[in-house]
């Protein structure tokens, strides 16, 4: 089988996603623990594989469970739950759960289970009232994956979901009638006329169209929060998948993004590349998560004219779609001060140096000129 394949070795792909899944659950754990009524939270991960690859790398299941052992209070909330249809693979993850140091310091024993994932699964998740949860979806292709099951296990309260998106397999579904039902699954009542704009377009601006279709189908089911990080295959010519976070909230799409920005294999200007491909003005949304940083002291001065604005509340109100850092705009709010084309308070001679060069505070606050 090809999912067997797959774990046969701890490809540097792999690794990239199970780090940033893990980074991105302990920064989300530790923001929504003091906040848990019924002092629970959950991690779910639907496709979980054997727990280990054959050169005995840890996969993403083991890595959080590991993380919760060693944090005596996450130890004591922690509800985990791991799927997988391969019976195999179910098995071999609960050997290796159950063989983990510590794993009987966990108050809820992980649960394994061997489900197809499908519409049982799905009406389980709209029926129930979930604890805050992190919900990790890596199908093989594209079987299981739906919009309606992203939206059932996002509408409660702090629950956020991260997917594996294989894009080569889902590219060659679009133009499959015989998975129709699949992709009407994925991106909903817009398939049809996204298989019609598909016709005759070259692979790379097909591939743009295609994630900003389901960005956007992702966004209209109350994911306003969309964040892609995109793999290339081994010799980099080729997008191979895309992993997907969607969150209900600014603050899970900022801690992600500054965990895909480390993430990301090259930076221009300190922006970093999010590994996205070269995007156009055909695709608004990814468009805008491909501009240099030489656009974003333009973009601040035309968008915020006749504003005074605080410098962190100038980073929240902008950097959603684009792929700019808080440090980004600090860096271009004191070129621009410096340039006298902000005015800023306090002013760069009463503020505190750091490498002899004045800092700029979050509580800054930044006056604009207007526009004539």
């Amino acid at each position: 089988m090809a999912t067997e394949r797959f774990f046969e070795e701890s490809l540097e792909q792999s690794q990239v996603k199970a780090r940033i899944v893990q980074k991105y659950f302990w920064a989300w754990a530790k923001v929504i623990m003091p906040h848990a009524s019924g002092g629970r939270i959950a991690y779910l991960d639907l496709f979980a594989g054997p727990g280990r690859y054959q050169d005995g790398t840890a996969s993403t299941p083991l890595l959080i469970l590991q993380e919760a052992i060693e944090d005596p209070k996450m130890s004591q909330m922690l509800v985990t739950e791991f799927n997988d249809r391969d019976a195999n693979n179910s098995q071999s993850l609960e050997t290796a759960i159950k063989a983990l140091p510590g794993i009987e310091r966990l108050r809820y024993q992980p649960v394994v289970r061997n489900h197809e994932v499908g519409e049982t699964i799905v009406k389980q998740f709209e029926g129930e009232r979930l604890v805050p949860s992190l919900i990790f979806v890596d199908p093989w292709g594209y079987k299981g994956l739906s919009l309606r099951l992203v939206n059932a296990v996002m509408k409660d309260w702090a629950c956020e979901c991260i997917f594996f998106f294989n894009y080569n397999r889902i590219n060659a579904g679009l133009s499959n009638p015989m998975v129709e039902e699949h992709m009407a699954a994925l991106f909903g009542d817009r398939a049809p006329a996204l298989r019609h704009r598909l016709e005759g377009m070259a692979p790379q601006a097909r591939e743009l169209a295609i994630v900003e279709e389901l960005t956007a189908a992702l966004q209209e089911m109350g994911g306003r929060f969309v964040l892609p990080f995109v793999f290339k295959n081994e010799v980099g010519t080729r997008t191979s998948h895309h992993l997907f976070f969607v969150s209900k909230h600014p603050l899970g799409y900022g801690i992600m993004k500054q965990i895909m920005a480390r993430e990301s294999s090259s930076a221009d200007q300190g922006v970093p590349s999010f590994v996205y491909n070269p995007a156009d003005r055909n695709f608004p949304l990814l468009f805008e998560l491909t501009r240099p940083l030489d656009d974003l002291a333009e973009m601040l001065l035309a968008n915020f004219a006749g504003q005074t604005v605080p410098v962190k509340q100038i980073f929240e109100r902008h950097n959603i779609g684009r792929p700019y850092l808080l440090e980004n705009y600090k860096s271009v709010l004191k070129e621009l001060e410096v340039a006298g084309k902000v005015a800023c308070t306090p002013p760069a001679a009463s503020r505190p140096k750091r490498h002899g060069e004045p800092t700029m505070a979050d509580t800054v606050r930044v006056a604009f000129p207007r526009r004539r």
